[in-house]
């Protein structure tokens, strides 16, 4: 799937805590960049000098409190996740007046805006979402809660921005020495059309629609956006031929498949980039080595067959797989 890519570079960044920085990207031309809404976020495309192509998910905050953005200008944040991948580089390397390419906006974690009670679940830089959320739902008076939990205080980006929009509707939970959150407690006291929205570590999400469950929840009431682990540092380079074509593509440590291919000039049928939507799980003919998944879309059957894969997020332990296109 081909995209146009915006054209911005770095207006302002500004470090929230020691591993999250923010920064704000205004559009090359001075023009305005086009409309979204709480929920969405771009794709942020570039390079990595030993690797090639990384695309990163980064969800769009909005503004500052109740002030939104300038026309021109998006504002996302960065947590540094390890010293050589992606998120490590933007640390590394972006400065003011630095040249990116994004996305338009997607979204595929909106608010519902019909009066429903709202539940918003931060953990981490899961944050960000729940920040633009936050801001709309304080904008329009509606009825929400907030809860925003992180290990320390000192790492938690936005907290204070947080409770002042939030004020009595808001609370933080510092979790760090085995301070979990008790999300049954917290689910059970909500009236029964509350919509709960969460974006966290997978441990977060799948807590909250466990609770969920045993509470008898409708599934619909529980709407989650994942930020996946990042990298487990054993990953490998691998090639990856399309049976089809022909055609055999490196694969580099810090590039997903997806990316591998679309840099070599082939497209193949994409959307979320997350593993979950189910639209480029290619078949394996051949593979050296066992599969990795890192989706949340095949079932534990598709997995356990080793006989797909969601090249989107998903990869070898081996030298050389072959795909069915």
């Amino acid at each position: 799937m081909r995209q146009n890519l915006i054209n911005v570079s770095v207006r302002q960044i500004r470090q929230l805590t020691p591993r999250v920085r923010e920064y704000l990207l205004a559009s090359s031309d001075g023009k305005r960049l086009p409309s979204y809404q709480a929920g969405a976020h771009v794709e942020v495309h570039f390079n990595l000098p030993e690797s090639g192509p990384v695309v990163r998910h980064y969800s769009l905050i909005g503004g500052d409190l109740l002030v939104d953005d300038a026309l021109d200008t998006y504002r996302i944040a960065v947590q540094r996740e390890d010293r050589r991948r992606g998120s490590a580089f933007l640390h590394e390397h972006l400065e003011v007046g630095s040249a990116l390419q994004i996305s338009v906006p997607m979204n595929n974690f909106p608010i519902d805006r019909r009066g429903n009670k709202s539940l918003l679940i931060a953990g981490g830089i899961g944050i960000t979402p729940i920040m633009a959320m936050l801001r709309s739902t304080t904008r329009r008076s509606a009825d929400f809660e907030c809860v925003y939990a992180g290990r320390t205080l000192a790492e938690m980006a936005y907290h204070e921005e947080v409770m002042q929009l939030a004020g009595q509707h808001g609370s933080i939970h510092e979790s760090g020495a085995g301070n979990r959150l008790d999300f049954p407690a917290l689910l059970s006291k909500q009236p029964a059309s509350t919509i709960v929205y969460v974006c966290g570590p997978l441990s977060m999400v799948d807590a909250v629609r466990s609770a969920a469950q045993q509470l008898g929840w409708d599934n619909s009431r529980v709407r989650s956006e994942l930020f996946t682990a990042g990298p487990t540092g054993d990953e490998v380079e691998f090639d990856v031929e399309i049976r089809k074509s022909g055609h055999v593509v490196r694969v580099g440590r810090d590039t997903t498949i997806l990316d591998a291919l679309t840099a070599a000039g082939l497209h193949p049928l994409h959307d979320c980039r997350r593993g979950e939507c189910g639209l480029c799980p290619m078949t394996v003919v051949e593979a050296d080595g066992p599969i990795t998944h890192n989706d949340r879309y095949l079932s534990d059957e598709e997995r356990a067959s080793q006989r797909t894969l969601c090249i989107c997020v998903s990869r070898i332990q081996g030298t050389r797989l072959v795909l069915e296109a």
